[in-house]
């Protein structure tokens, strides 16, 4: 949302040298990995590397992979990422993966399939289960929404293996407020925030995005208010004041007030 940034990408051998000492040090047992927004293809696949390695230290980790790659603008969908990204994604990334985030152009990136409708939503979360993850959630689409025009869709669903064999799957709808501004850091912050909900409800998808998307209506609805009196009336609001008030968000992004319900389809 700026016009100007500096500082570099880090590479994969970077990235590498940073594991091998947390490895050294023998700090190298986690509970989760969280990734977003990357550019280099060989960082991805080091990346990749890393979650399996970790994964054999505690089998117990949860990999979060929020795979950033582009998003629709009037119904146009385009890549802010290299193109070669996709394939390392879909073939390698998505299926270490336990949890993924994509929005609705994402998903259809890595599906191969377009979305039109509800159930071709769901088909596509279905694909991309079988692919890998046991959780997958569509973190926004144009899909049309029951409560109106003025409401933005996510669709989650989440599936998991008995010991019998047998396979459960719970899906849900949660249609949330739209908020009129461009906001830089939501995907980012979504997928932090249904990390720690699926970490307290690790059963209840329903809950842990009812959580996760109110504590997003706080922080949104906090920052659209303090943006708008900072660029004074009549004036629109510039990247700078639209910075997500997180700080200020603290009680709501550790308790949220649950304004959002989820609907189980």
């Amino acid at each position: 949302g700026y016009a100007h940034w500096k500082g570099q990408v880090l590479n994969s051998d970077e990235l590498h040298e940073l594991y091998e000492g947390l490895k050294l040090n023998k700090v190298n047992r986690y509970d989760y990995v969280l990734t977003g927004y990357t550019r280099d293809t060989s960082f991805l696949a080091m990346v990749v590397d890393i979650v399996q390695e970790l994964k054999q230290q505690n089998s117990d980790l949860v990999y979060v992979c929020d795979p950033v790659m582009g998003d629709k603008w009037n119904g146009e969908g385009s890549m802010y990422v290299p193109k070669d990204l996709l394939p390392v994604y879909r073939d390698k990334v998505v299926p270490v993966a336990d949890i993924i985030t994509p929005n609705q152009f994402e998903a259809e990136l890595l599906t191969g399939r377009k979305i039109y409708t509800e159930k071709d939503a769901l088909e596509v979360m279905d694909m991309l289960h079988a692919m890998g993850p046991e959780t997958v959630v569509i973190t926004s689409s144009d899909l049309q929404a029951p409560l109106g025009n003025d409401y933005l869709i996510a669709l989650g669903s989440h599936r998991k293996t008995k010991a019998d064999g047998t396979r459960i799957t719970q899906r849900i709808r949660v249609e949330s407020p739209k908020v009129d501004a461009v906001f830089v850091g939501t995907g980012d912050l979504f997928a932090a925030m249904l990390l720690a909900w699926t970490h307290k409800h690790p059963n209840n998808l329903k809950v842990a995005c009812e959580k996760t998307v109110s504590a997003m209506q706080h922080v949104l609805q906090r920052t659209i208010k303090s943006a708008k009196v900072q660029a004074g009336e009549g004036n629109k609001p510039n990247s700078a004041q639209l910075e997500l008030r997180m700080v200020q968000s603290k009680k709501d992004i550790e308790n949220p007030e649950i304004i959002v319900k989820a609907t189980v389809l």
